[in-house]
């Protein structure tokens, strides 16, 4: 990477911002409303792109600088600390590559994650479960917020599905790596004989529908459902009818939630949701084919799964489409995913 490259990234980018504030700075900039959230959003991202290769190149220009000095004085007991700086340079530019990966349509976007339980009962359901807790772990970790919007609970066990709000920076541009199924192998805690056993369970992540998007729904298309939450709550949990589901009869495209007491905030939070789906079936009709992400949505079933979790007789996390694998099993149901998702992003 030669700093020319770098002096002339941010003299393109500092001239879009300049345009950018001059448009902002206008009589008339805020008559409309969309438009002006359109270009405050755009500027906010040039901006951020901006300090990061200022980051860069401060430190180019600083191991250039320190370069020259050895050189100059011949000094090589500075060889350790022009290699250290090289380190930071060449992490600093593996981050910007890395970020420069999520420039997808919808990448910069919140998602909804919808997990469900492949077929074998309480051994799926349990596993299903185990994933939820994972991505709500992954979350925490890398500053999403996550929100518990619907969950059907399993027969006995774990849960049959669940569906998960995830609020953040770029959170549809990490998570889409998460699209497909997901196999578990192990010795079955509900085996009295101890056997081992396969389950399966499906991830599917859409961007979430934001305010500059028009998705028109015509409310006589609608059926709305309300019903007594379930699981574990508040004290109007199973006592009063705050859940929500609504359908979209045309298209029967079913989006429910439940996290919240009030029946209110139920019903806004299922027609984001429902907004959400619809925007991504409006999307597929617009490319006149499957995208990626419906693509990857298989069977659940062996053959068909994206990344294996093996407990027995070893221990190891192996994703079939990078061939990236690790032995520590824990980290990764605790939330330690990003080996997976940035081989995944720069893969694909």
């Amino acid at each position: 990477m030669r700093i020319s490259e770098v002096i002339f990234d941010l003299d393109k980018n500092e001239i879009l911002i300049a345009e950018l504030h001059s448009k902002a700075e206008g009589p008339n900039f805020w008559d409309d409303q969309k438009n002006a959230q359109k270009i405050l959003l755009q500027l906010k991202k040039l901006e951020e792109w901006n300090e990061l290769w200022k980051v860069i190149h401060n430190r180019a220009s600083n191991l250039e600088d320190l370069i020259n000095l050895a050189e100059a004085e011949e000094d090589v007991s500075l060889g350790g600390e022009i290699q250290r700086e090289l380190d930071e340079l060449r992490a600093s530019v593996e981050e910007v590559e890395f970020k420069s990966m999520l420039s997808g349509k919808d990448d910069n976007k919140n998602c909804i994650l919808t997990i469900h339980s492949g077929a074998g009962g309480t051994e799926a359901q349990d596993w299903a479960d185990m994933l939820m807790r994972m991505y709500l772990r992954y979350g925490e970790q890398n500053n999403f917020r996550m929100t518990l919007l619907d969950i059907l609970e399993g027969d006995g066990a774990g849960i049959k599905s669940a569906t998960i709000e995830v609020v953040g920076e770029y959170a549809y541009g990490y998570l889409k790596a998460e699209n497909g199924v997901h196999r578990l192998v192990r010795i079955s805690p509900f085996d009295a004989n101890k056997r081992r056993h396969t389950s399966f369970a499906s991830v599917f992540v859409i961007p979430e529908v934001d305010d500059e998007i028009d998705i028109e729904i015509n409310p006589a298309d609608l059926r709305i459902d309300t019903y007594r939450s379930g699981g574990k709550g508040g004290q109007n949990v199973n006592k009063v009818e705050t859940a929500v589901r609504i359908t979209h009869i045309p298209t029967n495209t079913v989006a429910a939630c439940q996290s919240e007491r009030s029946q209110t905030q139920n019903k806004m939070n299922a027609m984001k949701l429902l907004k959400s789906k619809m925007y991504q079936k409006e999307l597929e009709k617009q490319e006149a084919a499957l995208d990626e992400i419906e693509k990857s949505k298989m069977k659940i079933e062996w053959g068909s799964q994206i990344r294996s979790y093996v407990f027995h007789p070893y221990n190891m996390v192996k994703d079939h489409r990078t061939d990236v694998e690790t032995s520590d099993t824990q980290g990764v149901m605790d939330g330690d995913l990003n080996k997976f998702i940035k081989a995944f992003l720069l893969k694909f």
